[in-house]
Formats: C-alpha cells, sequence, structure tokens
C-alpha cells in the first residue's frame, strides 16, 4: 500500500490527514495499521523517527469511529502508556490531531502536577486515556480512575520504560485491566526483560520491525571529532560559526554541564537555552518553544530530551559528551534527519570517552568517520578567550521531573519503582512529514501527593504544563 487512501480508514480520519498534507504513509504505518484495524495484537519495533504514534493512533481511531459507546464514568476505552509527561501530551496531541472531525475526547495525565483537573477531565469518562505510569497508578489507589472497560492497551517506548524503572508499576496498571482487549506493545529495542514482558501481555502478535535494532537514521551524516575535554568548548563555538548550523541541538551528559555549554554559547553570541531534569514543566515547554520559533539557535539538553524532541528542521545534533548508555547515541542522533529530511550529527570525543565510542560503534555496528581537531592552535586560542562559565559541580542526569535525584548513569534491568533519565521527547505522530508536538521528562512511579480538589484549567485543548491534563471536554 502507497496511500493512506488504501487502508480503508474512516471517512474523518481521512479528512484530517489530507487537511495535514499527509498523503503517504511511513514503512511502519504501512505495515502495521492493517494489523491494528483488524483486531491483532502488535509487537513494534522501530527507532524514534519513524511514525509509530500515527501507526497505533490511526486504526484506534478508526475502530472508535466505527464501534461509537459512551465510556464509563471514570473511565476509558482505550488506554496508551508512556514513560514522560511531554512524550504522553505529545501522543495525546497526536490524537486529537487526527480525530479532529470525530469528536473523540482525550485525557492525558501525568506525575509532578495537581491532580484537581485531572479528576475532573477523567469524571464522565473519555475516549482515549494517555497516562503516564506513576501518576495513574495513584489515581487507580484513590479510584478516580477505572480501567476494567479499556478496549484497546497501548505501551510506548518499552525499552524506556524500563530504563526508568516502570515494568513492575506497568505490571500492576495491567492486572487492573479486562483480559478481552487488544494490545500494542511498541519499543525501539528489545532487552531481555522488554521481550518478557511483551510474552506475557501480547496473544498471537503481528510482530513488525522497519530497522534493526539499535541501527542510526541512515540519511544522518555523522562524524567524530576527537579534541581534548578542555577545548571542546571552544570547538563548539567553531561550528557555530558556520551559517549552517541553523537548529542545534546539543547533548550533555550531566545537568550543570548542560547549563554551562548554554552559557558558554551565550557569551559568544549564540542565543541558547537549556533543558534537564532540574527544569520546571514551564521552563521546559519555554525552552522548547523558544527553540521551535526560531528565538534560540541551541537548544541543550541532557538525555531527558533524546527519545523524541519533535521540531521541524533540526539541522544538526551535537555529542558534547558521549553518553554512558551506547543506545543513547542512536536516540540522540534521531532528532534530525527526521521524515526524510537529511541532517547531519558531530560527536566530540575525549582521550576518556574512547571507551564509550567503541560501545556506541559496536552497538551501532558501524565505523563512525572521524576527525582528529586535538593539538589544534586555532582551538587553543579561542580557548584562551573564552571564560570559564560559572556552575555548580556536575549531576548525572538520573532523574525526570518528580524522580529522585541521584549521582549516576540510569540501570537497564530495573523494575522498581524510583525516578528515571527523564527520557525525553519523541516524535511519533507525523505519517509523512515532521509535525507534532514536544515530549520528555521522566516521573517517579507510584509517589503521592496529598490528594486535592479540582483546580483551574482542566478543559483546555492546549497542554497545560500546571494542570498536567489535556482535556477536550
Amino acid at each position: 500500500m502507497t496511500q493512506f487512501t488504501d487502508f480503508g480508514l474512516a471517512a474523518p480520519l481521512l479528512k484530517a490527514l489530507a487537511s495535514e498534507g499527509y498523503t503517504t504513509p511511513t514503512p511502519i504505518q504501512a505495515q502495521a495499521i492493517p494489523g491494528v484495524m483488524a483486531g491483532r495484537d502488535l509487537q513494534g519495533i522501530a527507532q524514534t523517527g519513524t511514525g509509530k504514534t500515527a501507526a497505533f493512533a490511526l486504526p484506534i481511531l478508526h475502530r472508535l469511529a466505527a464501534e461509537k459507546r459512551q465510556p464509563e464514568r471514570k473511565g476509558a476505552r482505550v488506554l496508551v502508556l508512556s514513560p514522560t509527561r511531554e512524550l504522553a501530551s505529545q501522543i495525546g496531541e497526536s490524537f486529537r490531531t487526527y480525530g479532529r472531525h470525530m469528536g473523540v475526547t482525550v485525557a492525558v495525565i501525568f506525575g509532578g502536577v495537581k491532580y484537581g483537573a485531572q479528576h475532573k477531565a477523567m469524571a464522565n469518562g473519555v475516549d482515549i486515556l494517555v497516562a503516564t505510569p506513576g501518576r495513574l497508578l495513584d489515581h487507580l489507589q484513590e479510584k478516580t480512575i477505572t480501567l476494567r472497560g479499556v478496549e484497546i492497551f497501548v505501551l510506548d517506548e518499552a525499552d524506556q520504560m524500563l530504563d526508568l524503572g516502570f515494568v513492575l508499576p506497568i505490571r500492576k496498571i495491567v492486572a487492573h485491566l479486562s483480559k478481552a482487549r487488544q494490545n500494542l506493545f511498541f519499543s525501539a529495542t528489545m532487552p531481555t526483560e522488554i521481550g518478557k514482558l511483551a510474552g506475557e501481555l501480547l496473544n498471537d502478535p503481528l510482530r513488525v520491525s522497519v530497522t534493526p535494532q539499535a541501527t542510526t537514521v541512515e540519511k544522518v551524516n555523522q562524524r567524530v571529532l576527537f579534541v581534548e575535554q578542555s577545548r571542546k568548548r571552544a570547538l563548539l563555538s567553531e561550528l557555530f560559526d558556520d551559517p549552517g548550523f541553523k537548529r542545534v541541538i546539543v547533548f550533555t551528559r550531566t545537568k550543570r554541564g548542560a547549563d554551562r555549554v548554554a552559557r558558554s554559547l551565550e557569551q559568544v553570541g549564540v542565543e541558547a537555552a537549556s533543558i534537564h531534569g532540574d527544569k520546571s514543566q514551564g521552563q521546559r515547554e519555554r525552552a522548547l518553544a523558544d527553540f521551535k520559533a526560531g528565538k534560540v539557535r541551541a537548544l541543550v539538553a541532557t538525555d531527558i530530551a533524546a527519545r523524541g524532541i519533535d521540531i521541524d528542521a533540526v539541522t544538526h545534533v551535537v555529542q558534547y559528551e558521549l553518553p554512558n548508555v551506547p543506545e543513547s547515541y542512536v536516540h540522540r542522533i534521531g532528532r534530525t534527519a527526521r521524515a526524510g529530511a537529511d541532517g547531519s550529527a558531530v560527536a566530540f570525543c575525549a582521550d576518556d570517552e574512547r571507551t564509550l565510542l567503541r560501545d556506541i560503534q559496536k552497538v551501532t555496528r558501524q565505523t563512525i568517520p572521524s576527525f582528529d581537531r586535538r593539538n589544534d592552535k586555532q582551538l587553543g586560542a579561542a580557548t584562551a578567550a573564552m571564560p570559564e562559565p560559572a556552575g555548580k559541580p556536575d549531576r548525572v542526569d538520573t532523574r525526570g521531573p518528580g524522580g529522585h535525584r541521584g549521582n549516576h548513569p540510569p540501570k537497564r534491568n530495573r523494575n522498581h519503582g524510583g525516578g528515571g533519565n527523564g527520557a525525553g521527547y519523541r516524535h511519533e505522530g507525523a505519517p509523512a512529514r515532521s509535525g507534532g508536538a514536544n515530549a520528555g521528562g521522566g516521573e517517579k512511579p507510584a509517589q503521592r501527593p496529598a490528594f486535592k480538589g479540582p483546580q483551574r484549567g482542566g478543559g483546555n485543548p492546549a497542554p497545560n504544563g500546571r494542570t498536567g491534563v489535556w482535556s477536550n471536554r
């Protein structure tokens, strides 16, 4: 199939797709949509930027259009679990975009914000509930949400759920679901624990894999620059002398490092903003909005942002520091070259990062072209002219907002509660071109603040960082 019109989707969906200019499905959409429309369970393996959200949102909305019924009070017909706050918001917005002519109701619930608006949004039930695991468990314990009427269950970014310690909370949530349901399971990689979870959830699933595990985006032009740690700032400044570096995401390993790099760019006249786990919901949304609008040229981020900043025309990704987890390299560079566009990724590698580079090349099964910028006299002169930005000692970003703090990289095989590495943003809505919203920011599973009464702001169809809920009621 080469066109969305070939799938037999409901007319309101085709109308919405046409208004967005989407005509051609991505490979995962072409393979997944017919099977999901037929009621099959699905196991989808695809890296970020491949259009996974539309691959499940379109057939789900088609089913809701064909089988109209009122959701029960405090309940939902569809449950989508997402590991992070902004990612949940992005998925909710995708459902809203594709279902704009159907009158579907959508609520997005995540932690770190007050409960009142969420309680109000779920009072009469919704068609589609998108939630993070920790906050959803809180509502289940308070009996403000029921899941017994869920007909379709979607687990998105399952491997990131593992990174953030959400496997046990997921199993607790699944225990509240009816056994008579359709299950859709998506993951960029398939570690052993996630494979076990898939086996528990899925019944004779259709398996779709559009790329081998941990492969990088083919259209990304990758290179490694070997440079002394002390001269990375000067090299980064040199890169931004190139006018082709128009919209750039710079990745660091630590929160303080992200702030320092952003300040150093500002010192040389490059508009920059930082985003990491210590930033509030509002600060993250403002930074992303300014980046999308072109008000800042550089967005400096920890791996809280690695899984799906969905922003058009990111020209370059710069890995100022290589990640401790090799798979994160893949997710980082996936922020550019989205929806068929070209993009470039530059990685700085100091001598003490050589082992990390070897691990990355082993996981991605490639040798990344490298260039030696060590002992570069031009960089030495540039560094001497650049004052060291003030800052506190570095802390690895091992939590998202609402999670715990820590000083260690995330562990892969955690299945207990606790905060995570925050995680990022992922574009998953745009079928044949880039577009959508933003995502990221992990939450701490099942840690419940005092339940409070209704708050204002629950009925806004746009994301509301203060209420933590979207609802189009």
